[in-house]
């Protein structure tokens, strides 16, 4: 072999070398542009007071009320306490029988409190419905969907809803009985 031989064999793989490394680079920053752009796109919403509620359908596992799912939407015109919980919560466990106190009075006029539970399976959810006698719509959050699109954190949050779909208040943590009756009051529909 020659010495030009050699030579040009030598500048043929430094530049098969640098042609790959840049064909790695290349892939390397679409691969980053892309997760940008996919993270950028994401619904990132943290829905807060002022903003709509977003329309939700669940499944309604409460015997006790005559709705078999609820959809956010079709509540337009009422009040509405959304309630996350779980059944394994002290402070939910608290609050369900001051919801339930003030349902009657604040359904007939025009409020609707909807808890939405987060525990695993039904047959829990039923009997902490059966302990507490509860018969506000108790929609079971299976997948954790609704959850992850209000991006609730800790357990209880509640969410109070205007009739005109605005979220008025969001409260993390327990309530009392005059907090809720306080709360519920200021989304009281206009007779």
């Amino acid at each position: 072999m020659s010495l030009d031989e050699a030579k040009k064999k030598k500048r043929n793989k430094k530049r098969n070398r640098l042609i790959f490394r840049t064909s790695i680079l290349i892939v390397l920053v679409a691969a980053v542009a892309f997760a940008l752009v996919s993270n950028l796109q994401a619904d990132n919403s943290i829905y807060q007071v002022g903003d709509q509620a977003p329309d939700f359908q669940l499944q309604q596992v409460n015997a006790n009320n005559e709705l078999e799912s609820v959809q956010l939407s079709d509540l337009r015109g009422k009040g509405v306490m959304l309630n996350f919980w779980g059944t394994w919560c002290e402070p939910c466990k608290d609050e369900m029988p001051y919801m339930q106190d003030l349902y009657p009075e604040y359904k007939d006029k025009g409020i609707e409190i909807v808890a939405v539970s987060l525990d695993a399976t039904e047959i829990v959810i039923n009997r902490f419905i059966d302990n507490y006698d509860l018969t506000f719509p108790v929609p079971h959050d299976t997948t954790g969907e609704v959850m992850d699109l209000y991006k609730v954190g800790p357990l209880p949050t509640t969410f109070f809803i205007s009739p005109e779909g605005e979220i008025t208040e969001v409260i993390e943590g327990g309530l009392t009985l005059d907090s809720i009756e306080g709360y519920l009051q200021e989304i009281l529909p206009e007779i």
